[in-house]
């Protein structure tokens, strides 16, 4: 027989696999919360996704939550209202939540959250507390609109494992920490940014990014990683035809939502004034411009001549990471079909 939870008066079936959250949402009902994130479990830290459950006296955690044959659930009473009310308002009062110019205006869960609640103005005021931590490459940490959901520090300690983040002091003072309590462009952070894809808020942010686009004005395009042969799945954020940012694509395989620091950031080269627009053959020891006929007939002619005195294992390719991934692969091809040589490699590896 098939067992059933209600939600809202509405009847679902139940497997024994999915929480309370994740049946809402698959769903449509809409339940805060800002401590989970899929990928790494139920969190039961921030306490804005609390329902009311038919003869359970407490509000329960719904990431947490697993449901039980029967079970009645309530998204929406006054009191669960009230209660992720008071969260958000802390949230909103313990930092500088200056939505009109933070970069993730638009694509913040906690903006989300109280637009939700309506909640327009934060029912408390804390002072600000900390200075933007401007010191890594890649990476800007503005603790002041840090909500300590814990999702960066799980990150990367149990997604990336770079063991890197963690909550430093108690109380009042805690607050996310790189390593003991270092600056981030000090500390051993590879800035491989799975922090600041797991951030639901402008706590973390891509220092490329900034000022370059807003969530409203940005067109997402997937595609392959091109710096080696793994094959992770990224999401190009553009504006017009310009990267602003890249974020992994969540639950696709191979990586699962993860990029290392040149997938996620080593895209600069695409946009260098130093790039090569013309062929360029050396000539009396100098480099000189020539036509794409004039250098091809040279390599093809180069090739023969080589294949026919030494055999075709006497030439190599290099394929480059930063040219795009068909390029490679009809590098690839033409050394393995029409050259027949198995010596072929990928600058990625370099």
């Amino acid at each position: 027989m098939d067992k059933k939870i209600f939600i809202d008066g509405r009847e679902f079936a139940i497997d024994g696999t999915k929480t309370v959250l994740e049946i809402a949402r698959e769903n449509g009902i809409y339940i805060p919360s800002l401590c989970y994130l899929k990928k790494l479990g139920p969190a039961s830290m921030c306490r804005v996704c609390v329902v009311e459950v038919d003869g359970i006296r407490n509000l329960q955690t719904s990431c947490s939550l697993m449901p039980t044959d029967g079970m009645k659930i309530t998204t929406g009473s006054p009191r669960v209202i009230e209660a992720r009310k008071m969260v958000v308002n802390l949230l909103l009062a313990n930092g500088n939540h200056n939505c009109l110019i933070c970069e993730r205006n638009g694509d913040c869960e906690l903006q989300e959250a109280a637009y939700n609640l309506g909640i327009d103005i934060p029912a408390f005021v804390v002072p600000e507390r900390e200075e933007k931590d401007e010191s890594a490459a890649f990476i800007i940490r503005d603790g002041n609109k840090c909500i300590q959901c814990g999702r960066c520090v799980e990150a990367c300690n149990r997604m990336v494992v770079n063991e890197v983040l963690e909550m430093g002091n108690r109380g009042g003072h805690t607050h996310v920490i790189c390593d003991n309590d270092l600056p981030m462009g000090a500390s051993s952070c590879v800035q491989c940014g799975e922090c600041v894809q797991a951030c639901p808020v402008g706590a973390l942010y891509e220092k490329k990014g900034v000022g370059k686009g807003r969530p409203w004005e940005i067109r997402k395009v997937r595609t392959t990683c091109p710096y080696c042969g793994v094959g992770c799945q990224q999401e190009l954020h553009l504006k017009g035809d310009q990267i602003v940012r890249i974020k992994g694509v969540e639950g696709a395989q191979p990586n699962d939502g993860h990029l290392c620091v040149k997938g996620r950031y080593g895209y600069d080269f695409i946009y260098s004034k130093e790039r090569l627009t013309t062929p360029l053959i050396k000539k009396n020891g100098k480099f000189e411009e020539a036509s794409w006929d004039e250098a091809l007939d040279l390599v093809a002619n180069k090739f023969k001549q080589i294949i026919k005195e030494s055999g075709p294992d006497a030439i190599a390719g290099v394929s480059c990471a930063r040219s795009i991934n068909e390029d490679s692969f009809y590098m690839q091809k033409l050394f393995r079909a029409a050259i027949g040589t198995n010596n072929i490699d990928h600058c990625a590896r370099t």
